[in-house]
């Protein structure tokens, strides 16, 4: 399944600090962190996840994988094409909302 890129929260580190820290550590480039989307929790059957989505600018470097098999640049319109994780599916609803309409 397809997911945003992002992490952990570590002590001390804001939402917006830690989805920096977590895209130059997963994808080696930088973003600005813009607008929240939503925040979400979904019951996997491993534990509780809390995902809080934002929309980010690619400011400098070009993504290349550390951690993950793939990565993939969509239109809003065309993210209902791939498979996503359950806790992602109410930030791509609301993603392509905002930016299709």
């Amino acid at each position: 399944m397809w997911e945003f890129p992002g992490g952990k929260i570590e002590p001390g580190e804001s939402p917006r600090g830690a989805l920096q820290r977590e895209i130059a550590e997963e994808l080696e480039c930088t973003v600005e962190v813009g607008e929240k989307v939503t925040t979400t929790t979904y019951e996997y059957d491993f534990g509780v996840v809390t995902l809080t989505t934002f929309f980010c600018e690619l400011t400098s470097g070009t993504p290349r994988l550390t951690e993950h098999a793939d990565v993939i640049w969509l239109s809003p319109s065309d993210l209902g094409v791939l498979r996503w994780a359950p806790a992602d599916i109410p930030a791509i609803e609301i993603i392509r909302g905002a930016l299709t309409s």
